[in-house]
C-alpha cells in the first residue's frame, strides 16, 4: 500500500517536472503568461488520478509564473487553481471514456472560462488582450496532448499488463 502511494507521488512529481520544462517554452503574448506547461498535466491523466494530474498542472502554472516574473502577482493563485480544475475535469472525462467531449470542454474551460474572472478583477481590456494568446496556448497544448496521448496510452496499458 505504501509503495503504491510512493509510486503515485513520484509520478506526480515527474509530471510536474515535465510541466516545468514546458513552462520554459512561452507562447508569444502581449499580456499573459501563456506557455506549454499544461500539456504534461493533461497527459498525466493517462496514468495518474485526475486530481494528481491537476496538482501537477497547478505546480506547472506556478513555475510558468515564476519564470515570467509573476506579472499578475498573487492573482496567479487563481490561475493555478483554475488549471487544477481544468485538468481534473479533463481527467474525469478521460477516465469515463468521454474521449470526444474532453477536447472541446478543455478548450473552452482553459481558453475562455479560466481568463474570465480577470474581466472583472483587472479590466475588460486585459481579458480581451490576453484571450487570443491564452486560446492559442491552449490549442497548442491540446494538439501536443492529442498527438502524444494515444502512444502514451498504449505504452501504459502494455506496461500495466506486464506488471500483473
Amino acid at each position: 500500500m505504501e509503495r503504491q502511494k510512493l509510486r503515485k507521488l513520484i509520478l506526480t512529481a515527474m509530471v510536474a517536472a515535465i510541466c516545468a520544462v514546458g513552462a520554459m517554452i512561452k507562447v508569444p503574448a502581449f499580456i499573459s503568461t501563456a506557455a506549454l506547461d499544461s500539456a504534461p498535466a493533461f497527459l498525466g491523466v493517462v496514468f495518474l488520478s485526475p486530481i494528481l494530474a491537476g496538482v501537477a498542472g497547478l505546480i506547472g502554472h506556478f513555475i510558468t509564473a515564476l519564470t515570467s516574473g509573476f506579472p499578475l502577482g498573487p492573482l496567479h493563485i487563481i490561475i493555478a487553481v483554475e488549471m487544477l480544475i481544468v485538468v481534473w475535469v479533463f481527467g474525469v472525462m478521460h477516465k469515463k471514456g468521454m474521449h470526444f467531449w474532453k477536447w472541446p470542454v478543455a478548450l473552452v474551460l482553459n481558453g475562455i472560462v479560466a481568463p474570465l474572472p480577470f474581466y472583472f478583477i483587472i479590466s475588460p481590456a486585459f481579458f480581451w488582450g490576453a484571450l487570443g494568446s491564452i486560446l492559442m496556448a491552449t490549442v497548442i497544448n491540446l494538439i501536443i496532448v492529442a498527438v502524444v496521448m494515444p502512444v502514451l496510452s498504449k505504452v501504459f496499458v502494455r506496461k500495466e499488463g506486464r506488471a500483473q
